[in-house]
């Protein structure tokens, strides 16, 4: 019998120790080491993921020149859902290992369950160590999909998936979650650091060897990291976050790492009662429930990734009625929010220090583009002065500290996003409208060097 030996894990960064720690050395968070019993077996036991059974004897790496490495570009599996396509880079590649980690409730399983009835042409074994199969079936009626080549197995232990595997060669796997999983080389409980490196690691492998996708999803802790060891995240290829207030309709999908592409893409999706519809047009969506006579409210344009957006900016400007005035910020960074209160103080005598401000960014969105600032600022002072800001009128600029308006990236994607919604007109900064040419957009544009041109402009 395999000698037992017990190892002290940290459970917030995976670090090891040979013994129990009050501090953490990695991360430096306190009373997290929890002892972890490890049983150390040979990697050839029955029903472990083994490279002979796929690609045969495995040669010796031999280091080689770069410019004598071939390389063809790798096709893309169509997962049919344009807002994962999208987020992913173009597609799914063959062989990666994908991590999709998202609060309790707020949809991974009905995405990922969507993903795989919606490719009828593969096979799919979706994995499931949270929900039995009467569940999922149930789940599956309510998206009203069905699909003659999606398998569903209920198992957690690794050596019994990879059994079942290997018997029905799927071209796609889905697994939820990673923290279910347990895998009889680690003698620590499911979900454990050793478990979640241990299982993954076995998993990873099967990708790598077979060329198959997987597609993982994981729990996340109280502050919105993903559960489990930091190494979790640098072992996938992908790591995916799907956001969204569970009492709001609308999802959202980032990317925080992606080897096969960019990490600012963004996915919207809105939740219904036969599933998760893919939003392809969000902006006509976000400004929906807009109210033009209302003041506080200004139209930004920004970018998330290669999509443009044009988002609702709310603010409320009130008196100060309990000593210190509040400076709060919903979907926005509050440090930038004081920076710009403190410009229109100093370069616009505006005096907002008795005042709380609340800004929001209407529709759940999550955004830190210096575009916005121009239109933040405007919807402050439409706010403090009761003003209301024209309709038709949009704006995308940076507001620098010395109330300098600041050039942004891609104005002509801001434009053309405008112009296509029925805006009338939008402010930008002077430096922007060198070398462009305004007269191909159907959108009157108004250059200006400096805030108070602007807000004379906005109020007069």
């Amino acid at each position: 019998m395999a000698k037992l030996k017990t190892l002290f894990f940290c459970q917030n960064c995976g670090a090891q120790s040979a013994k129990w720690l009050g501090r953490c050395a990695s991360c430096g968070e306190w009373n997290t080491y929890v002892e972890e019993v490890i049983q150390k077996e040979d990697n050839s036991a029955a029903g472990s993921w083994k490279a002979s059974t796929t690609v045969g004897t495995t040669k010796a790496a031999k280091p080689r020149v770069i410019s004598e490495i071939h390389f063809e570009e790798e096709s893309r599996f169509d997962t049919n859902d344009g807002e994962l396509n999208r987020v992913l880079g173009g597609g799914l590649v063959p062989g990666s290992l994908v991590l999709i980690g998202g609060e309790p409730g707020i949809g991974k399983s009905t995405l990922m369950l969507q993903i795989a009835m919606s490719l009828r042409h593969m096979k799919v074994l979706y994995i499931s160590g949270e929900e039995s199969e009467q569940q999922i079936k149930m789940r599956a009626e309510r998206l009203g999909e069905q699909h003659p080549n999606c398998y569903i197995l209920t198992e957690t232990n690794t050596q019994n998936i990879f059994k079942q595997i290997d018997a029905l060669q799927p071209n796609v796997v889905i697994v939820d979650s990673i923290q279910t999983l347990h895998s009889q080389l680690v003698e620590s409980g499911a979900g454990s650091v050793s478990q979640v490196r241990e299982c993954t690691q076995e998993l990873l492998k099967y990708a790598k060897e077979t060329g198959v996708p997987v597609l993982l999803i994981g729990h996340i802790t109280k502050d919105g990291s993903i559960a489990g060891p930091k190494i979790l995240e640098h072992m996938v290829d992908t790591v995916l976050q799907f956001e969204g207030d569970r009492h709001l309709s609308y999802r959202i999908l980032r990317t925080t790492k992606n080897r096969f592409g960019s990490t600012s893409e963004l996915g919207i999706y809105e939740m219904q009662g036969s599933g998760l519809r893919q939003v392809s047009n969000p902006s006509e969506i976000l400004l929906s429930q807009r109210a033009e006579s209302l003041s506080g409210m200004a139209i930004g344009a920004t970018l998330e990734g290669n999509r443009p957006l044009l988002v609702e900016v709310q603010a409320l400007v009130t008196p100060a009625t309990y000593g210190t005035p509040q400076r709060s910020a919903t979907g926005f960074d509050a440090k930038r929010l004081q920076m710009l209160l403190a410009v229109l103080e100093k370069r616009s005598g505006l005096r907002l220090g008795q005042h709380d401000v609340f800004l929001n960014i209407a529709g759940g969105l999550r955004l830190d583009d210096p575009a916005l600032d121009l239109a933040v600022c405007a919807a402050v002072v439409s706010s403090l002065n009761d003003l209301p800001i024209r309709g038709e009128v949009c704006l995308a600029a940076e507001v620098g500290l010395s109330g300098e308006i600041r050039a942004v990236s891609r104005l002509d994607q801001r434009l053309s996003e405008a112009e296509k919604l029925g805006f009338a007109e939008m402010y930008i900064s002077q430096y922007n409208a060198r070398g462009l040419d305004l007269a191909r957009y159907g959108i009157r544009v108004q250059p200006a060097g400096r805030l108070d041109e602007v807000l004379q402009g906005l109020f007069g």
